[in-house]
């Protein structure tokens, strides 16, 4: 058990100190860097002309910043995992060391990560297949 405790921490501690990160480094981009960084082309499908894995993720990101949760699932939906998960992970992870009691912060489990590797292989290959045999592009 006290293993178990000590994942969630260390989890819990790394979300915090990333989710820092990426709001500092959203900030600089915003204030500074949006208008000077040139749009890089992704190279995976310059190279090989398919989708990668990532592809869309920055526009699933953008459409649920606005409030677009079906169109950012669309794009991508592993980020709409990640958020329910991580947020959900590190809300009631939060408010249980804040001292809320009521709330039982949740545990990781090894079928979220699992559960996010099936996303992103079904994702790749279903917007390939749309690409390929229907025309379809994201």
């Amino acid at each position: 058990m006290k293993k178990q405790k000590d994942l969630e921490t260390e989890l819990f501690q790394i979300g915090l100190i990333f989710g820092i990160i990426g709001i500092g480094v959203w900030m600089v981009y915003r204030c500074w860097l949006h208008d000077v960084l040139p749009h890089i082309p992704c190279m995976f499908d310059m190279v090989l002309g398919i989708y990668c894995p990532g592809c869309g993720g920055t526009r699933a990101v953008k459409a649920l910043l606005q409030g677009r949760i079906l169109l950012s699932a669309w794009y991508h939906p592993l980020i709409l995992y990640m958020v329910i998960v991580g947020g959900g992970f590190m809300l009631s992870q939060g408010l249980h060391r804040a001292g809320v009691k009521v709330i039982k912060g949740w545990k990781f489990h090894k079928w979220y990560l699992y559960l996010a590797i099936a996303i992103l292989v079904i994702h790749f290959f279903l917007k390939n297949i749309l690409r390929f045999v229907w025309g379809i592009t994201l």
